[in-house]
């Protein structure tokens, strides 16, 4: 089970992408009959706001996220056009905001970048019974 959709950026993106999110975790449920526990819906939500807020942010013109099953996992992935890799800062409990891909690598069972031709695809998978 998968989905792909365009977005256009902007603060929208985000809320547009939770809300998929939202719709695709209760699509495999019902229809599907995934086991999705609602942490994993909670962090998924999370998870998709971090990766899109950070393509809004810093990555000029169209993005795409995609959102598959994969066995006991979702995997949540944002394609950008920029090629700079997101950059985990060191930890610095005093510093405001920064913290969106720490907190992804933490909730996340697995977080990956690959370049592509004409930017970069990034991936997390979250655990459906978590």
């Amino acid at each position: 089970m998968s989905v792909a959709v365009p977005l256009h950026g902007g603060d929208s993106s985000i809320a547009e992408a939770r809300h998929l999110a939202v719709d695709f975790l209760t699509r495999a449920r019902t229809d599907e009959n995934v086991a999705v526990s609602d942490r994993a819906m909670d962090i998924t939500q999370l998870v998709v706001s971090e990766l899109v807020t950070n393509a809004c942010k810093y990555a000029p013109g169209p993005m795409r996220m995609e959102l598959r099953i994969d066995e006991d996992t979702v995997a949540v992935t944002v394609r950008d056009s920029a090629t700079t890799r997101p950059v985990v800062r060191s930890e610095d409990p005093l510093r405001i905001g920064g913290h969106g891909l720490e907190i992804v690598m933490a909730v996340a069972r697995a977080f990956a970048v690959h370049p592509e031709p004409a930017g970069k695809r990034v991936t997390a998978h979250i655990a459906l019974n978590g």
